[in-house]
């Protein structure tokens, strides 16, 4: 399993461990996050510091989760963005839609 999860009292970490987020892990990470957020999970921090690289479906997929549990009155925020996949963020402009930290306990902290 390419997804890893710990919990942080109400808050799901998922932390992305490998260094090439494609379309195979776009479904795994959709499929996990998907479940927590229908077990009544609505936090998530999604840990990126693993990846090189994340493809347009699995940045997709973020967005879907994130969609999810904003509707449920939830957050979704990011760790560990490498400068490719900060990249990414910055040319999709969605830097500016996520809330992005570089240090992985100040963004446990951060909820």
């Amino acid at each position: 399993m390419n997804i890893l999860e710990k919990h942080y009292g109400n808050i799901c970490a998922l932390i992305v461990n490998i260094d090439r987020a494609t379309l195979k892990e776009a479904d795994e990470f959709k499929n996990i996050a998907s479940a927590k957020v229908e077990s009544g999970i609505n936090n998530f921090l999604v840990d990126l510091s693993a990846c090189e690289f994340i493809d347009s479906t699995f940045l997709g997929s973020i967005v879907n989760i994130l969609k999810k549990v904003s509707r449920n009155g939830g957050k979704l925020k990011l760790t560990g963005l490498q400068p490719n996949v900060y990249s990414m963020f910055e040319l999709t402009r969605m830097l500016s839609v996520f809330e992005t930290f570089t240090d992985f306990n100040d963004a446990i902290n951060s909820f």
